[in-house]
């Protein structure tokens, strides 16, 4: 059997997460089901190379985020989960209040119900409270919340590899093996400063 896993992309910038894993996903035996905001369609062609309507070839079926009657909006359309890279600050703000206006909002509010994987790539920065308090919502009610944050410890070279990394992160919550970036694997520092060796500036 197919596995299924939905996408939403918002208008938040970043929205080249979302293209990548598009991308990345094509070579697997997941069937990817995309909805776009309106928001999102502007910012891909703001950015990326793209045109909203190349992204939305690149999934197996594309639904306008507007029809709250597509099968996404039903519980007995089994997926896999449901990743919103980016996520705005609405969008967050809907799932969070169970505000389902639009499709996209429908398809993550049932994936939650249904105790099915949901991550929400939050961007913003910097955060107030009134942020803070919609992710602890959507983490009570089951959310992971995975901000685009990169590290440096697998040593980024290009803007991919700092892309990259984060879809790793997603790809490990969701199950999808990978080979995005190189794992922490420990590190033993050649020199140790001994005690004696600490001088106090005081």
């Amino acid at each position: 059997m197919t596995n299924r896993i939905v996408i939403g992309i918002t208008g938040a910038s970043g929205v080249t997460y979302g293209v990548r894993m598009l991308r990345l996903l094509e070579d697997t035996n997941y069937e990817t089901h995309l909805i776009i905001s309106e928001a999102g369609m502007l910012n891909i062609e703001i950015e990326t190379g793209y045109k909203a309507e190349k992204v939305a070839a690149m999934a197996d079926y594309t639904y306008n985020h507007v029809n709250v009657s597509a099968s996404l909006a039903s519980g007995s359309f089994l997926t896999e989960g449901m990743v919103v890279v980016p996520c705005t600050i609405k969008t967050l703000s809907g799932i969070a209040n169970s505000y389902t206006e639009n499709l996209l909002v429908r398809a993550a509010d049932v994936t939650l119900k249904e105790k099915r994987k949901l991550v929400l790539v939050v961007r913003e920065t910097p955060l107030h409270k009134g942020h803070l308090r919609l992710m602890t919502m959507a983490a009570d009610m089951g959310a992971h919340i995975l901000p685009p944050i990169p590290s440096f410890y697998h040593m980024p070279k290009t803007i991919d590899d700092i892309i990259d990394q984060t879809i790793g992160k997603i790809f490990d919550y969701i199950g999808i093996e990978h080979e995005l970036f190189r794992r922490w694997n420990g590190y033993e520092p050649k020199d140790c400063i001994g005690k004696n060796e600490i001088k106090d500036e005081n």
